[in-house]
């Protein structure tokens, strides 16, 4: 399984049973391949926080870092 295969199972992977085959396969190269692992477990904790409604506050050197980017992306267009 490649990296794309993977990525393109991850949706039913976390929202519904997979087939046995399947999940072998997904777990399989989740074994060998660290990239895939962390997009795994990135995505996890993003729904987990998500459904759990949780503030975070972001540092303000960083919210003022990620303002002035997205104002200068938006000047752009």
């Amino acid at each position: 399984m490649t990296c794309t295969e993977f990525l393109a199972q991850l949706d039913e992977m976390l929202d519904q049973p997979v087939a046995a085959p399947l999940r072998a396969d997904l777990e399989e190269h989740l074994r060998g391949c660290e990239h895939c692992e962390i997009t795994l477990n990135t995505t996890r904790k993003t729904i987990e926080i998500y459904r759990s409604h949780e503030i975070y506050e972001l540092p303000e050197d960083l919210r003022d870092r990620l303002h002035r980017a997205i104002r200068a992306k938006c000047r752009k267009c």
